[in-house]
């Protein structure tokens, strides 16, 4: 949004009208809210930018339908004309430019003022003209859906009061009437202009109904504007005023609405010619992930020096209008608390609203009618003294932070060093923290703004955090979305019926509908229209349920933007659940369920040892957890934060999740059987999400690269270098993309991965992770990586042949007896010493290494894993060593 600058924040609040309780819809479902339906047709307002129209920020829903409507404000407008103080003709012709110029980018986005009056036309400090509340008419669904006409009595057009008043509850009225078109605001604007001309209101101190049979009387007039004048007594006034005025009086209030102008035909009026060319056309500010040139319109001042702040100057009114608004919520802001001072929102005691008598059906009598649910025009200004006060102490260079390209491997924050204890607390505490907001938000702005060149430094930024108001696009670069993906995504066909649709349609009322965005009507349309994109545009994939699911975190950050939101899940699925939709996914979801429980057993053996026993296998309660990245089981607060680090992390990161959720549920696993598992995991219980995210990252930090090795995992991308890349480090690379060679992981047929306890390790991470290359790197930089210990079962002879350099030898026969018991003896005391490291087990022949590494399972060892291919994948490398003879 475009920065704050002279302009203020101002709220006004309404009510929908109630619905019937005892009422359902064609589908069984309770009807949405009114209030609900104008909360998702007032996101895209957020979206109309222009000199001319003020700027939507947000809307809040309070109790019993209220809401509440947040805008850029002014404290002037028309309306401070003094009675009597006339506009000169040139001010007049200026205004009316302004005015048409903001009903005319209205009308090319299909919306309608309807609501034009004195008090609806602002000015700004330098006096040009910014048009309020301009969206009421669309977000009530052309005042369908509350109780108040939409626009003032004595500016509405004939065709509008003709049509009457229509409520779709009246039973007297079989369809709606249609909606106003965009000729009604050039009537509006008419008798604007007329009263600024004559220096008075017109239709004053008279009846709402001698004001509409006035209007619709002037039908019978050959010239209204002289009825005009003469009615309210300025007809000499009037005639003073220059012919092109008058002309544009006259066709302004033309009475047909088929003989009257639209906006657009009035600006090409000769009567403009003189000022159209002190107003250049509005250009639309670039948004990223387009075609277009973001630089192209960027000017320099001519003279450096005036981009140089003074000491006084107001760095936050340079912050975008909705960021201001977002630190002024952190900052304390209460909308009802602001409008409840200033008497806009009054309570009575709940004693006075009962009705004398209620009858069984519901129906109450004998209560007075509530005039606060009626429309207050009252736009309240929002104070910013709260938040400058709290930033006072925020330094001016914290407003324009240097991106300096630092070569890092750890998250150092360019934040200020004021802020660097603030990255220590919760992250619950750092979102609600308004001065670490404000820095993170304006460095991420800067980032992003940058992107791709500053790919890397939003990564580095990212594993510190991402500010909740930047979250969507942050997420888009994190996925390295790129391109013109608003012409991709409209190539492709939404509207042609396809056989998926009807589950489809039963799927979306029943996803995330708690969140008041996303169970909106239009909330459903988008959902609609951006799966079916997906399943359209991926031939070779199905819908699967569940999909629904994953769409809602994308769609809920870019709900203007369902390009971004298909861009951003058709980058995802491919990363996180390849082939996870396919017709026929069962072997792909079987090998990923078969590794997910070699993780437990790998990080937590006494609890899969449990879950194996009583038979508690992921495939009873993992595939939801799997098939919608945990989309299904945790709301919509939790998986921004969940999906924060998973974005950060490779396609494994997923397993170290679902352990570190199994892992806060540990003790009541272990306490109980089978059926009371069954009935934990239908209503899973509340899980702390920061602790999971700290966990799974641990628990990441400990895995073999090579232990989550799938099958069917993403093949590697083709390396297309664009100079932008990230550098590559162990964690955050997946291993399906790391060149193959001899010394790779070998993929393994289902069964037989099925049949071992413990995963596998390549023969190269082992010497990657024991640092047996003379070209890996040095010990000082092995802090990120696991403590390994390597344990070669083969016998004596065979060990001192040749075996890898700092490996201990453990035959065995010499730990476990025939039962599988671990012996007491030395060799099993040293294994003992090894606990909580990761233990490797080499022998020549697979089996044998599967057996001694479920045996180690079955004694509680965590963090056994075996190398793939056992010592005869080491041989030709010549890295295995043969101890000095004994002479």
């Amino acid at each position: 949004m475009r920065p704050l600058k002279d302009a203020q924040l101002g709220a006004f609040t309404f009510f929908a009208s109630a619905l019937p309780h005892d009422v359902c819809g064609s589908n069984g479902l309770p009807l949405t809210p009114n209030s609900i339906k104008i909360l998702g047709r007032f996101q895209i307002l957020k979206t109309i930018t222009h000199p001319r129209l003020c700027q939507y920020v947000d809307i809040s829903r309070g109790k019993h339908e209220r809401l509440i409507v947040v805008a850029e404000h002014y404290a002037r407008n028309l309306g401070d004309f003094r009675q009597g103080q006339r506009a000169s003709p040139e001010k007049v012709l200026q205004i009316a430019y302004e005015v048409l110029e903001g009903l005319e980018f209205m009308n090319k986005h299909g919306l309608v003022h309807r609501a034009l009056g004195v008090h609806n036309v602002l000015l700004d400090c330098k006096g040009n003209v910014k048009l309020a509340k301009f969206g009421l008419y669309h977000m009530t669904d052309h005042g369908a859906d509350v109780d108040f006409p939409i626009g003032y009595p004595s500016y509405l057009a004939p065709e509008v009061i003709a049509l009457g008043s229509f409520h779709p509850s009246d039973p007297s009225h079989d369809e709606a009437p249609l909606p106003s078109g965009p000729k009604t605001d050039v009537w509006s604007l008419g008798i604007l202009l007329f009263e600024l001309c004559a220096g008075r209101r017109l239709l004053q101190n008279i009846e709402i109904s001698e004001k509409l049979k006035f209007i619709l009387t002037l039908g019978c007039m050959d010239d209204i504007v002289t009825v005009l004048a003469e009615e309210h007594g300025c007809l000499e006034t009037i005639k003073e005023l220059p012919e092109n005025v008058l002309e544009l009086l006259r066709k302004c209030l033309t009475f047909l609405p088929s003989k009257r102008p639209t906006p657009a035909e009035l600006l090409g009026d000769p009567v403009f010619s003189g000022i159209s060319c002190h107003y250049p056309p509005f250009q639309k500010p670039v948004k990223l992930f387009s075609s277009s040139l973001r630089c192209a319109h960027l000017e320099l001042p001519d003279d450096i020096s005036d981009l140089c702040k003074d000491d006084d100057e107001d760095y936050l009114s340079e912050r975008g209008i909705d960021e201001v608004y977002h630190l002024w919520c952190l900052a304390g802001g209460d909308l009802e608390k602001e409008l409840t001072n200033k008497e806009i929102i009054q309570s009575k005691p709940p004693i006075c609203t009962l009705p004398n008598f209620v009858l069984e059906d519901g129906e109450s009598f004998g209560q007075c009618r509530d005039r606060s649910f009626l429309l207050d025009d009252t736009t309240v200004t929002l104070s910013l003294c709260q938040l400058r006060n709290r930033l006072k102490d925020v330094a001016g260079e914290a407003y324009y932070p240097l991106l300096e390209d630092e070569q890092s491997s750890l998250p150092q924050s360019n934040s200020s060093n004021e802020l660097s204890a603030t990255v220590t607390l919760p992250l619950i505490i750092r979102e609600r923290d308004t001065e670490y907001q404000l820095i993170r938000i304006i460095l991420f702005d800067r980032l992003l703004k940058a992107y791709p060149y500053k790919k890397t430094l939003v990564w580095k930024e990212a594993r510190v955090d991402i500010p909740p108001l930047v979250r969507g696009l942050a997420w888009a670069a994190l996925l390295g979305i790129e391109g013109d993906i608003q012409a991709k995504y409209d190539s492709i066909d939404k509207d042609t019926p396809i056989p998926t649709d009807r589950q489809i349609e039963v799927d979306i009322p029943r996803c995330h509908q708690y969140d008041e965005l996303l169970s909106s009507p239009e909330g459903h349309i988008k959902f609609r229209r951006v799966l079916k994109a997906w399943v359209v545009s991926h031939l070779d994939l199905v819908y699967w349920q569940g999909l629904d699911s994953l769409c809602a975190p994308f769609l809920y950050l870019n709900f203007n933007n369902e390009a971004l939101a298909y861009a951003c899940m058709s980058a995802f699925i491919p990363k996180y659940l390849y082939n996870f939709f396919l017709k026929d996914n069962s072997h792909v979801i079987q090998e990923y369920l078969t590794v997910f429980s070699q993780m437990i057993a790998f990080h937590d053996p006494e609890l899969s040892n449990h879950l194996n026993e009583i038979g508690f296998i992921p495939d009873l309660y993992a595939i939801p957890w799997f098939l919608t990245m945990f989309t299904h089981v945790f709301p919509l607060h939790k998986i921004f934060h969940l999906w924060d680090t998973l974005l950060l992390g490779n396609s494994s990161f997923p397993f170290c999740i679902g352990v570190a959720i199994l892992q806060q549920l540990r003790d009541r696993l272990l306490a109980n059987g089978f059926n009371e598992c069954i009935l934990l995991f239908s209503d899973l219980p509340e899980i702390d999400i920061e602790r999971c995210v700290r966990e799974s990252i641990n628990l990441f930090c400990w895995t073999p690269k090579s232990a989550t090795y799938r099958q069917h995992a993403q093949p590697p991308k083709a390396s297309a270098d664009t100079g932008f890349g990230r550098t590559a480090t162990y964690f955050s690379s997946d291993y399906q993309d790391m060149p193959k060679t001899h010394l790779s992981r070998e993929p393994l047929a289902l069964c037989d991965l099925k049949a071992e306890v413990s995963p596998r390790v390549s023969a190269e991470d082992l010497i990657d992770l024991c640092e047996l290359s003379l070209t890996g790197p040095s010990k000082r930089n092995k802090a990120g990586k696991p403590k390994i210990v390597a344990v070669d079962i083969r016998n004596v002879e065979d060990f001192s042949r040749g075996h890898v350099s700092g490996s201990i030898n453990i035959p065995f026969s010499s730990v476990f007896n025939s039962d599988g018991e671990l012996v007491q003896c030395p060799t099993s005391g040293a294994l003992q010493n090894y606990r909580g490291r990761v233990i490797v087990i080499i022998s020549h022949a697979v089996k044998s290494a599967t057996m001694f590494a479920a045996h180690l399972v079955k004694v509680n060892f965590s963090r056994v894993c075996i190398l793939d291919g056992g010592i005869s994948k080491l041989k030709p490398t010549g890295l295995l060593t043969v101890p000095s003879p004994q002479i």
